[in-house]
């Protein structure tokens, strides 16, 4: 049951604070904003943004405490994001995922690296040693 100024034209809804039509701006540009289709301002999900995308003052929107109270809720069920801004957060997401990918297959692919490396240290030092022992013992044959 909500009550309504007496003044004529007023059409002031007591329960809301402001009058429908401020309410009804305000809720424009509420679904403006949360669709990521600004006409006013630069899209951001605050509330200095909504007053001016609604074109009404700061105190006119802070007395409409049902569309505050729908723009705090609404705020919390999309986490305050942009669609634009949710795209771009996805696609850090992403792109984090595959740096973290890429650096384990690096990591993985240096771990092989020296353990090759290892290997042929020590095969380059069984062959010289082999080396010095024939060079000692006996002839050294050259395969062509």
């Amino acid at each position: 049951m909500t009550a309504t100024d007496s003044r004529p034209g007023a059409e002031h809804d007591v329960d809301e604070g402001v009058s429908r039509s401020i309410a009804t701006s305000l809720r424009d540009a509420m679904d403006r904003l949360l669709a990521g289709r600004p006409q006013r301002t630069d899209g951001r999900l605050i509330k200095d943004n909504l007053w001016k995308e609604a074109d009404v003052s700061r105190a006119t929107m802070n007395r409409a405490h049902r569309v505050m109270a729908e723009w705090d809720t609404r705020l919390a069920e999309c986490g305050a994001f942009t669609p634009g801004e949710a795209r771009k957060n996805d696609e850090l997401t992403r792109l984090r995922k595959k740096l973290a990918d890429q650096t384990r297959t690096c990591t993985d692919l240096q771990h092989q690296l020296d353990a090759a490396a290892t290997a042929i240290a020590a095969l380059h030092h069984d062959n010289t040693l082999l080396r010095e022992e024939l060079d000692r013992t006996g002839n050294l044959i050259v395969i062509r």
